[in-house]
Parts: C-alpha cells; structure tokens; sequence
C-alpha cells in the first residue's frame, strides 16, 4: 500500500504552495476534492473541465515535483431533495468526466440521504427501526427503493461512460451507506463498480470494529482513508456516543477525530492495514487529518510518522 493526502488540510495555501509543502512531508501522491462539502481549495473544477491549457498547468505543476493525482472527492449529499442536491448532483457528473480527462480511474464519494418522503425538504437519518414507529421501516424503504437506487443506476452508468473503474463511498454519518452492511445493499443492487472508502474514524465511534469489518469487505474495499478518532470516555460514559456538539467544542464532545496514533496505537494500526492488504486491498491510503485539537501542519507531521510506520508495504 502507498501513502497517500487528502489535500484539504492544507486548503489555507494555494494549490502550488500546497504541492510544496506536501513535498517537504515526503509525500507523492494526492487525493483532491471537486466539490460538494468541500470548498475544493486546490481545484477548479469547471475551469479544468473547459480548458484543455489549464488541464495540462495542472499536470504539469504535479509533474514538476513527481507527484500523481490517485482519486478525486467530491463528497456531499446527491440525493438531497433541495437546491444542495442538485448541485451536488451536477458536482458529481462533472468530476466523473473531469476524471475521464485526467485518465483517474477511481473517485471519492458519499453515498447521500434522502429526505423522509416526497414531500420532505430535510434529508432524514434513520438509525432505528424494530417494530415502533412504523414509519421509519417506510421511510427507509421509500430513500432505498424510490430515490437511491435509481439514482445509482443511473450514475454508475456515467462514471462507466467516463472510464472511472471504481467508486468508493465513505461510510460517513448522515447518509445511507455508512457502514458495511448498507454498502453491500447498494452494491448489489448496483454493481461492483460501487465499493467503500474504508474510514475507520467513523466505524470506530459507531461501535464497530475496522478490522473485522475490512475482512467482511473483502474485495468491496475500492480506497482507504487513514483517519483516527479517540472516543473520550469521561463523556462517552455518561451520555454515550451519539453526539450533536460542533467539532470546534473538542473539550465536551464524546469523541474527536485526532491524528493518526492519538486515537488507536500503533499497533492497532498495524494490526487494521495487515488485514486490509491480507483481503485483497494494496493501493493508495489517504491520509484524511481533521484533529482540531492541534494545528494543520502539527497534525499531518503526526499522522504521516504513524501512518509511514504502520501502512504494510
């Protein structure tokens, strides 16, 4: 496996001053976002995609300090029934073709939420359903059989069109794929193409295991994202997981995203890329660093000495 950047974290610089630093830190390869949640600091997606002269400015400042491009993200929410989706629907057919151009095979994505009904204007979770309320086993059938599921036909058809070989949902909060499960409910009722970006950050603080889960994956892992979260027991232990403070208030939340190693040892880490290359997955690991509890540059420095330490070669 190689390590790989998500180049976000550095999106206070701009694009060539951010390829510089990455440098420094001894890192290749990139994964760069297009959109959707991200403001995309270091891309411009329509320019790219109507300028062949800025296309090749862009390979070329890759090129200059031997860099490559091994995905592009544009993480957001496709199926939001307002103005937010359709732009982030129209964010996603652009990349898939920006990806068609650039020659990248594999794209970054979030699988979406849809909202509770037709006549919902509010994406709507779902994370409980036995026997009471009823609606919520309607509701759930309603975003799988009536929007989602169409919707990734549909899509999976484009990213075919547009040469991309895998898409790679990350198993993120607040949408319909967020764990292995839900993955391979999508995947099988669209193809093989769909495949989850494994972060364990976010299995971690649901309460499952990375591990055992990358075995079930198997060769439905498309990308991997290494990002820590440390569950903060003190809190954790009085109110539980499920928690609604912003990620700024870090003191008081019952789990943080942290820096590579602050959260699991090393040799949990160790332990977790072992058993993801021993399925089948030997590509890119993308280093995703959101620990607020230190500065950008502090973090990444971190995180890359743990990650340069535990990825399996």
């Amino acid at each position: 496996m190689k390590l790989s950047y998500v180049t976000d974290s550095l999106g206070h610089l701009p694009f060539e001053e951010m390829l510089d630093a990455a440098a420094e830190l001894g890192i290749d390869t990139l994964e760069m976002t297009t959109g959707g949640w991200s403001p995309a600091p270091h891309l411009n997606l329509d320019e790219l995609l109507q300028s062949s002269d800025k296309r090749r400015e862009f390979a070329e400042a890759l090129e200059k300090r031997n860099m490559t491009l091994c995905a592009l993200n544009c993480s957001g929410n496709p199926l939001d029934p307002g103005d937010l989706g359709r732009e982030h629907r129209e964010v996603t057919e652009k990349t898939m073709e920006l990806a068609g151009l650039l020659g990248i095979k594999k794209v970054i994505m979030m699988s979406g939420l849809p909202a509770g009904s037709p006549e919902d204007k509010t994406p709507n979770w779902i994370t409980y359903t036995v026997s009471w309320p009823p609606v919520l086993k309607e509701i759930l059938t309603y975003q799988w059989e009536e929007v989602a599921v169409p919707y990734w036909k549909k899509l999976v058809k484009k990213a075919e069109s547009c040469g991309v070989e895998k898409i790679a949902l990350e198993n993120f909060s607040s949408q319909l794929v967020y764990n292995p499960e839900t993955l391979f409910r999508l995947r099988n009722a669209v193809g093989p193409i769909v495949g989850l970006n494994l972060d364990p950050s976010h299995l971690l603080w649901m309460g499952a295991d990375p591990i055992i889960a990358a075995r079930e994956l198997g060769e439905a892992i498309h990308h991997v994202h290494g990002k820590d979260v440390r569950i903060e027991r003190q809190v954790a232990a009085v109110n539980g997981v499920l928690e609604t403070k912003e990620v700024t208030d870090t003191a008081n939340r019952a789990w943080n995203y942290v820096a590579v190693g602050c959260g699991q040892d090393l040799q949990w880490w160790k332990e977790f890329f072992s058993v993801v290359k021993m399925m089948g997955y030997d590509s890119e690991v993308s280093l995703e660093m959101e620990d607020l509890t230190m500065s950008p540059e502090a973090g990444i420095r971190t995180s890359i000495k743990a990650l340069k330490q535990t990825i399996s070669q």
